[in-house]
């Protein structure tokens, strides 16, 4: 799973070989070359064929060893999405569960959203729905994201930033919570070197500076550990472990430390075979040299959620320097590097299923489908989430010493949802420790929690909502007021739907037909209309989003009619054939007027896209540009392309961005190079920050993106440049 690996099909084959009998490993190149068909004339920004991308994705799963049906998704989890193939024709050509896998990981399709927000909220909601009827949705997600992450520096620096972001809210906690150590780790440091490069650089050329000093240091370290363990007749493999780029940053962000004053810089792992060793191992860690107080935690005795086992101690060294040491089974590495992979039971000819063991610990994504329809809307569902499986968490005992674990915050209430709903409901106080306290308590871990009830009890308190953390006690309580006034809701959401369709100026007949209702309450996974117009009513869902379920077809026709008689219109207004100087043609059409957009300006050689605007005619944008959203204009688009003789035109303005490390002399090094490639400056600024990273912005006139690529590839030479992007207005 190397970062720098890039693998062909017949190699992921190979890899499925080491596992798999024939017949399956026949399923999954019979996948392969679907998909490798399906994807045919297809590129990705960086140039290279589309197939190249879920060949990495389905290599990812080979190393997880995950079963045919996954690797099949792997391979296949892109064609629904970019291709014309359907749902249908996947499971027709490779059975049911494989096309449940590739539904769960497709996006949504082109239905209009208030906000791109929005959007990526009912996609994220839409894969955790899915994720929650079989985990290997996710994890053919995780393998997808891993490689785009991997391939990010071809987008444009606004989606990479975005993308990024999302990595770290969602997939880089997600992997962490399914104990996926070797993903989680690679996502965190590719995050943040797109979201704050200055410090990721800066990280990266402080652990350069003594690298050989450690090293030297491990190996003495690693030398005497080696001897003690043979004095002992314990066998061990001993090595030192990487520190990751992003831990470094948190650590110093969060507890003001300086780079220096990270303990687990130094750190050692040892492998042993049995549970015995490893304590045996930690007496003698602790013999050769003094551990530091607080600093041991027992993983062994007590797990981390994501089934995560190991010694942790820090002593202090040999030179006095601090040391972290993780001593672990074999077993137990395995599944702190594969996580929930590595519970994988797969029968030859069967279902992949989880140990049955490893099954109870995932209790809490399986509450997902409990809660996904009474949230407001997806954003509120994604908070949901983000609360409850990404958040710290506290362990609680009941009175009979069975471990509930909770999000960090979580009050008596929780507990109590947590333990039953009715409980919940009849709840009227708790003890803490034999103590009473109040419903608003903080649970803190290691307490003993007992709830107090009475069959008398009116139920829930509105009020209980403020206090609650966890977002099945939230939804507990919400049920119990929606199941009062059903009835009322329907009506009441039924009439703010057709308020809404009214508004769009759509006829209330033609929309609200059984089989529209119906499609649309199955999309929203209710059980009914009623359900729908229900949760409408309590706001569980809004009223403007099942109207746009509703009018979906509608619009688009409507859209596409406005479309076309705004274009003949500039037609009729522009009747003399015009050439800008652009250099920019209109497929089919000679007479419009023609502009570049000075948002992303765009110049020969890159790929271009037309928006046709009200009395302006035509504007011209990267296709990669922000401010283009396909889906929600996709009427106002038009062919456009460049003219096969520009010279009309002969410069195009383009802004860049170079960071590099601050040294004395860098920005005139950086004006003598741009001008010796003989390209006009129009514009430069420049600015430094407290980490000594320099920031040069410049504007320069070239003549097509080949000029552009020369002068940034000159640029690139220059020591201590760390990158160099074309940015947007």
């Amino acid at each position: 799973m190397a970062k720098s690996e890039k693998i062909l099909a017949e190699e992921v084959i190979i890899r499925t070989k080491k596992y798999l009998n024939d017949e399956n490993v026949a399923l999954v190149q019979k996948a392969y070359e679907f998909a490798s068909s399906a994807h045919k004339d297809q590129f990705r920004k960086s140039g290279e064929p589309y197939i190249i991308h879920p060949i990495q994705v389905a290599g990812i799963l080979a190393d997880l060893e995950m079963d045919p049906a996954t690797l099949m998704g792997g391979f296949l989890h892109d064609v629904v999405e970019d291709t014309s193939v359907t749902i249908a024709e996947i499971q027709a050509e490779f059975g049911s569960e494989v096309a449940m896998l590739v539904d769960g990981v497709t996006k949504l399709g082109k239905i209009k959203y208030k906000s791109h927000e929005e959007q990526q909220a009912e996609n994220h909601r839409k894969m955790f729905i899915a994720m929650a009827q079989d985990i290997r949705v996710i994890l053919i997600k995780l393998a997808d994201r891993l490689h785009n992450m991997r391939t990010l520096k071809h987008l444009p620096p606004e989606k990479q930033r975005r993308i990024a972001n999302e990595t770290l809210e969602i997939f880089a906690p997600l992997a962490h919570r399914l104990g996926i150590s070797k993903i989680k780790w690679e996502l965190e440091d590719t995050a943040l070197r797109y979201l704050n490069p200055q410090q990721y650089y800066r990280i990266v050329n402080l652990m350069k500076r003594k690298r050989e000093e450690r090293e030297q240091y491990l190996e003495d370290v690693m030398s005497e550990v080696n001897d003690r363990l043979e004095e002992m007749e314990i066998k061990a493999e001993v090595y030192g472990r990487p520190k990751h780029i992003y831990s470094i940053y948190r650590k110093m962000v969060l507890q003001h430390k300086q780079f220096n004053e990270i303990y687990d810089l130094l750190a050692v792992r040892i492998i042993v075979n049995s549970i015995k060793d490893c304590y045996a191992v930690l007496g003698i860690i602790h013999t050769c040299w003094k551990p530091m107080p607080g600093r041991f935690k027992d993983y062994i005795a007590m797990p981390k959620v994501n089934m995560y086992q190991s010694l942790h101690t820090t002593v202090i060294g040999p030179k006095g320097d601090p040391l972290e040491v993780q001593i672990r089974t074999i077993e137990m590495h395995r599944i702190s590097e594969f996580g929930v992979a590595a519970h994988w039971a797969y029968k030859e000819g069967k279902k992949m299923i989880l140990q049955a063991s490893f099954e109870k610990k995932l209790s809490w994504f399986r509450e997902i489908l409990e809660f996904q329809n009474e949230s407001e809307n997806a954003e509120e569902f994604m908070e949901s989430l983000k609360i409850d499986l990404f958040s710290d968490m506290v362990f609680v005992f009941t009175p009979k010493g069975d471990v509930i674990e909770l999000a960090a915050g979580s009050v008596p209430i929780d507990f109590a949802y947590r333990i039953h709903s009715e409980i919940g409901n009849k709840t009227i106080g708790a003890k803490v420790n034999g103590k009473i306290v109040t419903l608003d308590y903080k649970l803190k871990t290691g307490d003993i929690i007992e709830i107090l009830t009475s069959k008398h009890s009116y139920g829930p308190s509105q009020d209980w909502l403020k206090l609650v953390q966890t977002s099945q006690a939230k939804n507990k309580i919400r049920q119990f007021f929606k199941r009062q006034r059903k009835e009322e809701n329907i009506l009441k959401g039924r009439e703010l739907v057709e308020k809404e369709i009214r508004e769009m100026d759509f006829d209330l007949k033609k929309v609200m037909t059984a089989e529209n209702l119906k499609k649309v309450a199955d999309k929203f996974n209710f059980g009914n209309e009623d359900d729908m117009f229900a949760s409408v009513g309590y706001n569980g869902i809004s009223a403007l989003q099942v109207a746009n379920r509703l009018t979906e077809k509608l619009r688009k026709l409507r859209d596409q009619e406005e479309a076309e008689k705004e274009i003949l219109a500039e037609v009729k207004t522009n009747p003399a054939p015009k050439r800008h100087d652009a250099g920019v043609k209109v497929t089919g059409a000679d007479n419009l007027l023609i502009r570049l957009s000075r948002c992303c300006n765009p110049v020969p050689g890159d790929e271009i896209i037309g928006f046709v605007t009200k009395g302006r005619g035509v504007s011209v944008h990267r296709a990669d540009c922000p401010n283009i959203d396909t889906n929600e204009m996709e009427t106002r688009l038009i062919p456009v392309e460049w003219e096969n003789d520009c010279t009309n035109r002969k410069e195009y303005n383009v802004d860049i961005e170079i960071s590099g490390f601050d040294r004395s002399g860098i920005l005139n090094e950086v004006l003598q190079t741009v001008s010796g490639t003989k390209t006009n400056i129009t514009a430069v600024t420049g600015r430094t920050d407290r980490n000594k990273m320099a920031t040069i912005l410049m504007s320069i006139s070239i003549q097509n993106i080949g000029h552009l690529h020369k002068v940034v590839d000159k640029i690139k030479q220059i020591p201590d440049i760390y990158a160099v992007r074309r940015i947007m207005n």
